[in-house]
């Protein structure tokens, strides 16, 4: 067997009230299909089932085996790592060196940053070479020269493999198709990468739009026309009636006579009456032809600048990482309006350079602080806490995450939200402290297309301090006018250009 087919799968979790996948069907062939949708749509759940870790509640999958499955958190090493490091073995030292990976990455896991993590994740993977290969998030933490070698390495891959990424480039690179997964709206599996299947989404979205307004203004003009027949029935009935007549008005009884033997004057009412029908056929039309809607996004980041001189200092020298090697540095502020962009290679020390600025700070508490990643009982902590907020904080809450693009009813309802899911509500409860300066490590990661747009045009818009770490360019081109960048050979410089 070739191909992946999946038929009528249905599948929720006991703790949502509603069906997270419902009776879904396609078929993936060899080669790479992307899913592709908003956080909380069910990507990596959907993934979670291909790999058989759960079991659906109706429906089947007849995958080719053997299935292996890379996994979206890097909390744990992948088993096997070390064997793939020490084997002599010409495919495990070409991948070995394509992904650049140390030996001692799995005795000193926890010090690895998490783009080394994944593409140690990824090597694993491929090394294996299973019939059926699904990924979670592959690129997510890495450096434009990882991904790079990543996709390579994938565009090699002669499996069938489901992919979960929301790298739009990496997407249109290795996918055949693409399965768009919507929370309001029935799956669409489109050919190409996920650009192609987007501009086809967005014309059919225009054409049912075209179809919804001309469909209306069909109805509203039926409305109308009705309307103004009722009117004129109304007056001819006024007319055929005898009441007002004087009794001697013979000449005016018998003129009515004549009408309603004639018909004429009921002429009006019949044709009202002609009209239910197109009147019931243009409101079924109406209501089949759904109006495409759009929920709201977008979100407001509020804080003002801090009174102070500076928020955050370190004093030039040199930051110990934490596998032994130095980056040197000159003095380093953050001060109320900065808008400054961390930059550099994986390993570099990025993440290291902001842990030690902010324990460097007392006034850490009035800043917001998003991690690179949050653990599986990290997210449950936030969840919990969001649940006993006041309830219109939590509507406060609430409403932030749903402008972000995801399901709250489902989001409240988990025990252990996806990690996309999870930055949206670590965002939205750091919001409530109007923060002076927020800190983000690789913001856009795990978030779906609309979510980085609308946090995006967020931050654009902040009047406090930024400092961000990621390896998205584009994204911090938009706002960020300072730069720190590693030049990964253990030293870091200030530029006002972006690299």
């Amino acid at each position: 067997m070739q191909q992946l087919h999946v038929s009528n799968l249905t599948f929720t979790y006991d703790s949502l009230t509603s069906t997270l996948i419902d009776c879904l069907s396609f078929t993936a062939p060899r080669g790479w299909t992307g899913i592709v949708g908003p956080n909380g749509s069910g990507k990596t759940t959907l993934l979670r089932l291909v790999s058989g870790d759960i079991k659906p509640h109706a429906g089947t999958i007849d995958r080719p085996k053997p299935v292996l499955s890379c996994d979206q958190r890097t909390d744990l090493p992948p088993a096997g790592l070390d064997e793939l490091l020490a084997i002599p073995d010409a495919d495990a030292g070409r991948l070995v060196s394509i992904l650049d990976l140390g030996g001692d990455w799995p005795y000193r896991w926890d010090t690895l940053s998490h783009g080394e993590r994944k593409r140690a994740q990824v090597a694993l993977a491929l090394w294996h070479r299973p019939a059926t290969l699904v990924l979670d998030e592959p690129t997510n933490h890495l450096d434009a020269h990882s991904r790079s070698l990543v996709a390579e390495g994938l565009e090699r891959f002669d499996g069938v493999g489901l992919i979960v990424s929301h790298d739009r480039a990496l997407l249109d690179r290795i996918c055949n198709q693409c399965l768009f997964l919507d929370t309001d709206h029935p799956p669409v599996m489109r050919p190409g990468g996920v650009s192609h299947g987007m501009e086809a989404a967005e014309r059919e979205r225009l054409e049912a739009q075209r179809t919804f307004d001309t469909l209306r203004r069909q109805q509203k003009a039926i409305e109308r026309e009705a309307s103004r027949r009722v009117q004129k029935a109304s007056v001819q009935d006024r007319r055929r009636s005898k009441r007002g007549l004087d009794r001697k008005d013979s000449d005016g009884r018998e003129k009515i006579d004549r009408a309603r033997v004639a018909g004429a004057d009921g002429k009006a009412g019949r044709l009202v009456r002609q009209l239910d029908g197109r009147r019931e056929r243009a409101a079924r039309a109406l209501s089949e032809q759904q109006r495409p809607a759009r929920g709201a996004t977008g979100i407001t980041v509020h804080g003002a600048p801090s009174r102070r001189d500076r928020l955050l200092f370190r004093q030039g020298g040199a930051l110990a990482l934490p596998e032994g090697s130095r980056v040197f540095h000159p003095d380093l502020t953050v001060s109320p309006s900065d808008r400054i962009g961390i930059v550099g290679p994986n390993g570099a020390g990025k993440s290291t350079l902001v842990r030690s600025l902010i324990d460097e700070s007392p006034l850490a508490p009035e800043f917001l602080i998003i991690p690179q990643e949050v653990s599986a009982r990290e997210a449950t902590a936030l969840v919990e806490a969001a649940r006993e907020l006041p309830g219109t904080t939590l509507g406060e809450v609430a409403s932030a995450v749903a402008r972000l693009g995801s399901k709250t009813e489902r989001l409240f309802e988990t025990g252990i939200p996806s990690p996309g899911e999870t930055r949206k509500l670590a965002l939205a409860l750091g919001l409530l402290e109007r923060p002076s300066l927020v800190i983000m490590d690789e913001p856009t990661n795990h978030l779906d297309l609309v979510s980085i747009a609308c946090i995006e045009e967020a931050l654009s818009g902040y009047n406090g301090a930024l400092l961000l770490v990621s390896h998205d360019l584009p994204f911090l081109k938009a706002f960020v006018d300072t730069w720190w960048e590693f030049d990964g050979e253990g030293a870091l410089r200030i530029r006002a250009e972006a690299p």
